[in-house]
């Protein structure tokens, strides 16, 4: 018991003895960081004392730096001022000197203007003066002549009038003549060119077919008991049989090509198979269809391989294989389109063309004909609305549109096809042409030219090659004469559709005549 209290006392006491020397280590350590801050702000002080008499002094120094400066500017300034001040004392010096010359100007200009004025006074009373002389010049003058003024300014501008018509239509006939003797001899010798480096047969389509029979025999089986068997065949064909007198042959009527070639290989097919009855002539017919189609796509294909024509769509091909079986005038619409792009071809290489395109529109320019009598509308309008379809060129699609004039022509090849065209339809033989058709042409081309003043008499000769015209020699002088005839020349080529060229050739002719008696 004693030990631990004495342990107790002993640890209190220790722990007394501890915190005795702790607050007298702390004091010690007090006391020292006084005694240094209050040195560090002695020190401190000093310094912030010396850097103010440093701050101060440099402040002097810059002000006086600052005023010598300011004094230098200012005195540089008033020397500019200065300068100013002269130069503008020295322009309002000059101005008044401009002012008083301009004032000196003014003055002498309104002294010459009041001249002038006086001057024309005088002037314009002389003219008046002159105006009364000249007037009663005139008076005198249309008094001895006989003629007022606008009598004889009516006759002079008459006279002057006659004379420059004169020369005129003589310059013009001249010119004229020049023109026409180069443009002929140059278009004669393109197109001689052309149409000899091209030359195809002539053949006109007939209207009928004729069908060779093995026997007389074999006119009574087409006939059939009652007639059903050429009734089957009419009505499945759509074809006229025509059987006469005419020994072993029957003949096939119709204006469609395409039905009477049908009609004759299905009328051969019979013969030579010998069954004719209303059924096989039925299924013989539907085989030959068929067959027809291939014909169709092989005439298409064959124009043009002999062309040189690609990248044509197949059912345009077959478009073109049509064209085989239509004629126009009796002639072969295929024929006649592959005669037309050889031309059309020829001409474009005289002329550095595109030949290839050339002859793609000189093939396809009646492509219309192929089902013009299947859809509404003209072959022109039919044409173009298939060009279009299958993406053809637009200058094809114009040269199909502006080959009968129906539409103007916006290429060199539409030109050409037309002009193309207008020779293998005008070449001697290639068409037929009914005596309606050749009649009214030449009476058309009568009236064109009795229409005209001063024409007398007119006759169309040369099957309607030419045209001669008798002009009334009283109303119609040498020099109107080529007037007429140009005339003429224009109302044909805007009225009329004619193949080739017409010769216009006028007449006039005084004859004087008296009788003795």
């Amino acid at each position: 018991m004693n030990q631990i209290l004495f342990s107790i006392l002993l640890v209190l006491i220790g722990l007394f003895v501890g915190i005795i020397l702790i607050s007298i280590i702390n004091y010690i350590r007090g006391t020292s960081a006084s005694r240094k801050a209050e040195k560090m702000l002695e020190d401190a002080k000093k310094e912030a004392e010396k850097a103010k008499r440093d701050t101060i002094l440099e402040c002097k120094e810059e002000t006086h730096r600052l005023r010598i400066e300011a004094e230098k500017e200012i005195k540089e300034k008033k020397i500019e001022l200065k300068e100013t001040d002269e130069r503008i004392l020295t322009r309002e010096t000059n101005m008044d000197r401009r002012d008083l010359t301009l004032q000196n100007r003014e003055e002498m200009l309104e002294e010459n203007e009041n001249n002038l004025m006086n001057k024309q006074k005088d002037v314009q009373k002389e003219q008046e003066e002159v105006e009364k002389v000249k007037q009663e010049q005139v008076a005198l003058l249309e008094k001895i002549a006989g003629y007022s003024k606008e009598q004889a300014k009516d006759l002079v501008l008459k006279r002057v009038e006659e004379m420059m018509n004169l020369e005129i239509a003589s310059y013009i006939k001249e010119r004229e003549v020049e023109a026409k003797t180069e443009a002929d001899k140059k278009a004669k010798t393109l197109l001689i060119s052309c149409m000899q480096k091209y030359a195809s047969d002539v053949a006109n389509e007939q209207t009928v077919t004729v069908v060779t029979l093995p026997n007389d025999e074999m006119k009574g089986r087409i006939i059939g008991r009652e007639g059903r068997n050429i009734r089957t065949i009419e009505a499945v064909t759509g074809v006229d049989l025509i059987i006469d007198d005419t020994p072993e042959a029957i003949v096939l009527s119709s204006f469609d090509p395409f039905r009477r070639e049908m009609a004759k290989v299905t009328i051969e097919t019979l013969i030579k198979d010998g069954r004719i009855h209303p059924t096989r002539i039925e299924e013989v017919y539907d085989k030959t269809v068929k067959e027809m189609q291939i014909k169709v796509r092989e005439y298409g294909e064959s124009a043009l391989f002999e062309l040189g024509i690609t990248k044509v769509d197949s059912d345009l091909i077959d478009f073109i294989g049509k064209l085989h079986f239509r004629t126009s005038f009796g002639q072969n619409a295929l024929k006649h389109s592959i005669e037309v792009a050889h031309l059309s071809g020829l001409l474009a290489s005289e002329m550095n063309e595109n030949v290839a395109l050339a002859k793609r529109a000189g093939l396809l320019h009646d492509i219309g004909k192929a089902i013009d009598h299947e859809v509404e509308g003209s072959h022109v309008t039919i044409g173009s609305e298939l060009a279009r379809k299958y993406k053809e060129n637009a200058i094809v699609i114009n040269a199909i549109e502006s080959h009968h004039g129906d539409t103007e022509a916006t290429s060199v090849i539409s030109v050409i096809v037309a002009i193309a065209d207008t020779l293998s339809a005008s070449r001697p033989g290639a068409r037929s042409d009914s005596l309606e058709n050749y009649v009214k042409r030449l009476q058309d081309l009568e009236a064109i030219a009795n229409n005209i003043d001063g024409v007398d008499k007119t006759y169309a000769v040369q099957a309607g090659r030419e045209i001669r015209v008798i002009v009334k020699p009283e109303e119609i002088d040498d020099s109107g004469s080529y007037k007429v005839a140009r005339d003429i020349k224009t109302r044909i080529e805007n009225e009329l559709q004619y193949p080739g060229t017409i010769k216009v050739t006028v007449i006039r002719e005084v004859r004087a005549q008296e009788e003795a008696k």
